[in-house]
């Protein structure tokens, strides 16, 4: 709510008091608007999501135990983390007490936890009802080794990220078990995405798109990061979800993922901004450069040929592609213009793009090396960045479905220059429109 309609319902109180009954419910209405500051205009987009099932759930198991069969693994072990999550549903904290699901190539899933947790472990098992637990001062490792048992296990796969102690405490408990990496599986199952999975993230991104759109216009000469990142992350929740967006200022755009120094924002900066949410576990993920004022000439020509680089990233990106053919085209184009090679500065210092999916960050990986290659329904991020020292950084990233015929785009907020130009004029013409939207809304 704006503080022109604020005032006004405030008035309209005290003419009530001449003989006008004012509604509670109305009141009430505006002064959750008004909490809601600058994001008044702003509608949760959430609704009508379509979740992930149990009956998804135990479409991954049996995903999964054919890839168990194809690698002859005869059981993954799974540490607290998103593959727990994506396989089981279950959330849990990675703590010293183990606990893990252990989904075997044949026969019920199974549980290994904490004995004071079980209560709470059973209240969130929904595939399988095995749960065998461990008291303080037992070994979770024997527990574990005993379900293998159970089911016959000799080979057990651990995926990537799985912690050290607990694969450490598996071998020692179970020295005739083989213990090997689970990645051929997990990894298998995650990176294709199902129509249900790009929904998520789509949703997901449009929120982003949306919040980026509000907060943009808020950047200001003297603002700091910080009050920035608070400002998205409360746009992001007035969109219906839990996100935020990075933000650092001028020359400490030359580091990719910030500086600890702060400083506010001026005239003439250029403003990095990195962000997104999640929707049911499913992350979005879109980076803009935005020039506060009017870019200098230096900042126009790197930002075109910013934008040639991820075009050429694009071009690159298709079906059945090497993924560190897409993460060289860049490369090509910046060598070209006297930058890297490589990874050398100024240019680009790190790989072009990566999957995303329940991990911000997973596979496939962009990168010089990578044997990944691309097919279809996989998400990656394309954002092939230039940093210099002496006035920044330039990255446009966006988050792309790859599809039979090419791809598509997830994130569709503009990425021209002239877009991102934040003069004073054109401040005020967004914050303009969203007072008309409200006041219309209301």
């Amino acid at each position: 709510m704006s503080i022109d309609r604020r005032r006004f319902l405030q008035t309209s109180a005290v003419a009530a008091g001449a003989g006008l009954a004012a509604s509670t419910g109305v009141l009430h209405a505006a002064q959750n608007q008004a909490s809601l500051g600058p994001f008044a205009h702003l509608k949760p987009m959430t609704g009508g999501v379509v979740r992930i099932t149990v009956d998804d759930r135990k479409a991954r198991v049996e995903k999964a135990r054919r890839l168990m069969a194809e690698n002859k693994i005869d059981a993954i072990v799974l540490d607290s983390g998103t593959s727990l999550m994506y396989f089981t549903g279950i959330s849990w904290w990675a703590s010293e007490r183990t606990f893990v699901a252990i989904l075997p190539a044949r026969g019920e899933v199974a549980y290994v936890c904490p004995k004071f947790e079980e209560g709470r472990a059973r209240e969130l098992v929904t595939i399988g009802s095995d749960v065998r637990t461990w008291e303080e001062h037992e070994s979770p490792f024997e527990q574990i080794a005993q379900v293998l048992k159970d089911r016959g296990v000799a080979r057990a796969g651990f995926e990537e990220y799985a912690r050290f102690f607990v694969a450490d405490g598996l071998r020692k408990a179970a020295p005739a078990v083989d213990i090997v990496i689970a990645n051929p599986v997990t990894i298998g199952c995650r990176v294709i995405k199902t129509p249900k999975e790009i929904a998520l993230m789509q949703c997901a991104n449009n929120i982003t798109n949306e919040a980026y759109r509000a907060v943009i216009p808020l950047l200001k000469p003297g603002m700091v990061a910080d009050e920035f990142s608070a400002l998205a992350a409360a746009a992001h929740r007035a969109l219906g979800a839990e996100g935020s967006i990075g933000a650092t200022f001028g020359e400490m755009t030359a580091s990719p993922h910030g500086s600890i120094k702060r400083r506010p924002l001026r005239e003439g900066d250029v403003v990095l901004m990195d962000g997104g949410c999640t929707v049911d576990g499913y992350h979005s993920d879109m980076s803009r450069t935005v020039v506060v004022g009017a870019p200098s000439r230096r900042q126009r020509d790197i930002w075109d040929l910013v934008k040639r680089g991820q075009a050429a990233a694009f071009a690159a990106a298709k079906l059945g592609a090497a993924c560190e053919d897409v993460d060289a085209a860049p490369r090509k184009l910046y060598a070209e213009h006297g930058f890297g090679p490589d990874y050398k500065l100024p240019g680009l210092p790190h790989r072009t793009g990566h999957g995303i999916g329940m991990g911000n960050h997973e596979q496939p990986w962009l990168s010089s090396g990578s044997t990944d290659v691309l097919a279809e329904n996989m998400v990656i991020s394309i954002e092939p960045a230039l940093y210099f020292a002496e006035i920044g950084g330039f990255r446009h990233s966006d988050t792309v479905l790859v599809t039979s015929t090419g791809y598509e785009r997830l994130t569709k907020y503009p990425d021209d220059l002239e877009s991102l130009i934040i003069t004073e004029r054109r401040r005020f013409l967004q914050l303009k429109g969203k007072i008309v939207r409200k006041a219309i809304n209301y």
